[in-house]
Order: C-alpha cells, then structure tokens, then sequence
C-alpha cells in the first residue's frame, strides 16, 4: 500500500493461521470472521452483554404479529467506495445472502427447517426495510447479528464482479481492507469516511472512533515464534495465548495481560452414524472413563472451569440442571463396554496443534480412555483439512472447538440437526430438535429454560459429543497498548485503541 504522509500509527497482531476468504459468512472460521468484522456491518450487532444493540439500523419496529420486521437506516453512513448506504443496497446484499450460489453459512437458518422463512424483502424509502417472515421467532435479530454469519454484512454491489463472483468487500466498517498476502499477513486500514454511532462502544456496536491507521494482522502459527515477536517490539498483541505462555508471561514487566471468560466450547466429537459408535454404550464408557475437571485444570491452568452442558457458564440459562454431567465411574465403563462386546478395536480421533488446549485434551481423553481398554489413535491435521473433514461429518471422533454463540438456543444449534441435511451436525435427535425448535420461538424465559434443561438431559443421555470447557480469552499487549477490551465473544476488536 502507499505509504502516508507523515509517520503512519500501526498496529501490529498476529493469527495463528490465515483468513479462508475475505467473503464474510461464507467460506469462514473463527480468523475470518475476526478480522473480516472490522470490515462490514450488518443492521443489528452483539452488545457486550450479548442483548441486540443497532448498527446500520437506528431503529426497527416488529408488527405483523411477530413477522414483519421494519428497520429505519442512519443516515449519511457510506461504504468505503465513497457511496451513501440506502435501503436498495440492504435489499440487494439480503437477497445476495439468500441466494443459495453464495454458500452463505447461514442461509439453512432462514429456510423451511430453519427459524423461520424470509418472505418478502421491501424497501418502501431510501432509508427503509421491511423484512417479512413466514413465522414469528425470536431468534431473527440475532441470527442477523451473528458474527459466524459475516454479521449479515450490508455490502456494495461493487464486491462482486459482473458474473456474480466475489472480488473483496466494500463494507461500511471502521476500517478497509488492504492488502492481503496470503500465509503472511492480511491488512486493514483506517476508513475516514467512517461515519460511528455515538453510544459508547460495547460488542460489534457503539462507538467505533480508530485511533491507528493500520492493523497488520500477521499470520504466524507458531506460538513460540509470536511470543517472541512480542518480546522483541514486532508485534503489540497476541490473543488466543497458549496456556504455557501465559504463565511465562505473567513476570515480564512490559507486557499486560488480558484474561476474559469466553463462550466457546471445546470438546470431543463422536460420529454416531459409525458402525461402531454408533452404539451408545461405547461412547457413554468414553464419557465416564474421564474425569473431566483434572483435563480442565491441567490444560487451562486455572483460567476456566469444567462444563458438560452445551451451554456455557456464562449464560444466563445455564442453571443447576445443566451442571449435570459426566462422573468419571471406571466399573461402569467397563461394564458398558462389556455389554457392547467392544474388544479393543481403535477408535480414530482427529486433532489438531493450531489450539494447544485441543490437542492436549486429546491426548489426556486417550491415556484415561485407554483405562478402561478402550483404543484411541490421534490424528493431527492441520485445522483447515480438520475443518473440511468436520463439514462433511467425515470422521470417526474428533477433538474440536467451535466459536462462541451468543444465545442459548444457538449454542444448541451449532450442535442440533438432521446428519442428512447438515452433515456437521453431532446430535441427530428428533426430539431434541423440535425442542430446539420451540426454544427458538418463545421469548418467555421460564419456558425456554425449562426446554433448555430437557435438551441437556437428553444430550448427556445421547453423548453425540463429550462438552469439556469453555475456555478464556487469553491476551498479551505490549505496555504501549491502550484501550484495549476484550469480551465475551472472543474476537479483538480494534476500534478505541490506541498505540503509544
């Protein structure tokens, strides 16, 4: 890029392994969407407490009873091409998402098994949008602000070519994309056209003032090798710390650490369509041979604690029901085994070494499963072939993470769903799913936490999957670094900081 007038204010981060595309919400992980959602926006965004806050939208009406959503836009907020955002370019950027060529991630959400069916998207004047669906529910705002879901960005028609294909997007965010090198670094540069909400920042909404006028985000997936670039001055932040680092880190002077609960899940996969865990009682022996709070205390050292549930203990639906879950009990696990004539046949688990706590609850799973005679054989992979094999439910068992989800009903989702229709889905159960279903389109809380509590009950029966912990956001920023503020949703949000 052309270097500025003038000493240019840099920002320096590091990824642990490149972007997948510059495309939000479609050919994505957890490194995409952080850096793509200083890029774009969408109408609505995640506060800090996870309650839907405005963005592109200033306001929106629900009438209809229930099904049609009206939003009023801000006005003179622009894309980074210089042209104003109207309520033609909401409409084409939802119909763009809706079309099923995009591949958008979330386009499942908004079909007839999903939460509800778009039927009508109208832009009655400039700076209006009705969105009509076929059925109430409440999940629809924050299915829109999903970051998982590029955020159901607003983009500029100039961000596909011609024929429909993806170039790079023009976004309205705080910051532009510019240059991506792929394996190095991906860069994204202060927008000042920017026009920001005046609410203090909090989530992906409020205030987005950019003190800096670039980020370099540097893909470096050795940890040591970032650490070291931390030590050195190249680099000003590291998140997403290795356990290890974070305890040699905590005695240096010059580093500020910042340790934040986080609402992803990591866990171990079970592919209950295979001939052989596909009988639960192999897969219950491997949740009760475990004891999960000893791989949580060696792996996370402290900085989270043990959770079955798939919901995270950060929510507040996680109750007394969802503190129940697996008691490691090594006589019933080999009862069970013994009443499923399982005889030491190996049993492949995926994993990977780009997140530490992953591979070493792997390989912690492997030794207490091995107790009990049950063979666990690791394969690491790199995350993306890991991640393409999760996609396809192409896997035997697997040692995974997924992102944070910001409602209850949606930590259920990422995990609830027909193998048939949605192959990466570990819990096939009819029942479950229509509870899922009902979850989604009530907003009475005593209702939804009563459904909640069943679905837990019911996964802890099915063990489709062994939920281990929820983890910490854990950072490293030079002294220099102000303002920085992690939160709940694990992402580095670089609007407000400053370097010194």
């Amino acid at each position: 890029m052309p270097a500025r007038a003038g000493a240019e204010t840099l920002l320096r981060t590091r990824l642990n392994a490149d972007i997948r595309s510059t495309d939000p919400g479609t050919n994505r992980d957890a490194n995409t969407d952080g850096v793509i959602a200083h890029v774009v926006e969408g109408l609505v965004a995640f506060r800090d407490d996870t309650a839907i806050g405005p963005m592109l939208a200033d306001s929106w009406t629900v009438s209809n009873e229930g099904r049609t959503y009206t939003f009023r836009l801000r006005q003179g907020v622009k894309f980074h091409n210089g042209a104003s955002v109207t309520a033609d370019d909401v409409v084409w950027s939802l119909k763009r998402w809706l079309d099923p060529a995009t591949q958008w991630r979330c386009l499942s959400e908004f079909s007839a098994t999903g939460i509800a069916r778009i039927e009508k998207i109208e832009a009655p004047d400039p700076l209006t949008v009705a969105i009509t669906l076929d059925q109430p529910t409440a999940l629809f705002l924050p299915t829109l602000a999903r970051p998982d879901c590029g955020q159901t960005a607003i983009i500029h028609r100039d961000s596909v070519g011609a024929d429909g294909k993806w170039i790079a997007p023009v976004g309205t965010g705080p910051f532009k994309l510019g240059e991506w090198k792929r394996g190095q670094y991906v860069d994204v540069v202060k927008f000042d056209g920017y026009v920001s909400r005046s609410e203090p920042r909090t989530g992906y909404t409020g205030a987005k003032d950019v003190k800096v006028d670039r980020v370099r985000f540097n893909v470096i997936p050795d940890s040591s090798a970032a650490k070291a670039g931390l030590l050195s001055g190249s680099l000003d932040v590291i998140m997403s710390l290795s356990i290890p680092d974070l305890e040699e880190l905590k005695s240096r002077s010059d580093v500020q650490l910042s340790i934040t609960p986080a609402l992803g899940l990591t866990g171990i996969l079970f592919q209950t369509k295979d001939p052989l865990l596909k009988d639960v009682r192999i897969r219950r022996a491997i949740a009760l041979s475990i004891d999960t709070a000893q791989i949580v205390d060696a792996v996370m050292m402290g900085t989270a604690r043990a959770n079955n549930s798939a919901l995270p203990l950060g929510s507040p639906f996680y109750s007394e029901a969802q503190s129940h879950g697996y008691t490691q009990n090594i006589a019933e696990a080999k009862k069970l085994l013994a009443e499923a004539g399982y005889r030491g046949q190996p049993i492949k688990m995926i994993t990977n070494k780009r997140y530490s706590f992953v591979f070493d609850s792997s390989v912690l799973v492997q030794a207490m499963a091995q107790t009990v005679g049950i063979n666990i054989e690791l394969e690491v992979m790199d995350w993306a072939a890991q991640l393409d094999r999760y996609n396809r439910g192409d896997y035997q068992s697997m040692a995974f993470v997924y992102s944070a989800r910001l409602d209850p009903s949606l930590s259920f989702e990422m995990l609830t769903g027909p193998k048939a229709a949605q192959p990466r889905k570990v819990w096939d159960n009819p029942e479950g799913q229509e509870m899922l279903r009902q979850s989604m389109m009530i907003d009475d809380a005593a209702k939804r936490q009563a459904l909640f509590d069943e679905m837990h009950r019911r996964f802890i029966a099915d063990v489709p999957m062994i939920v281990l912990f929820n983890g910490a956001e854990l950072t490293a920023l030079r002294k220099g670094i102000k303002d920085y503020a992690g939160w709940l949703y694990p992402q580095p949000r670089f609007w407000g900081v400053t370097v010194e």
